[in-house]
């Protein structure tokens, strides 16, 4: 019955971690695929501007 306390309190905290980290991991991922995309639309007017 001692563990059930601990882990009542242990187990929401870790859940808040994994979704903070969660909202960073995708945040991040959106952010890299905003630079892929602003690069490869450069890439796209050079290669326009070659002819």
């Amino acid at each position: 019955m001692t563990w059930i306390l601990p882990a009542a309190v242990v187990v929401p905290a870790g859940l808040i971690v994994l979704g903070v980290l969660t909202a960073r991991v995708i945040g991040a991922a959106r952010a890299l695929n905003r630079e892929v995309a602003r690069i490869n639309q450069q890439f796209r007017l050079k290669a326009d501007s070659r002819g």
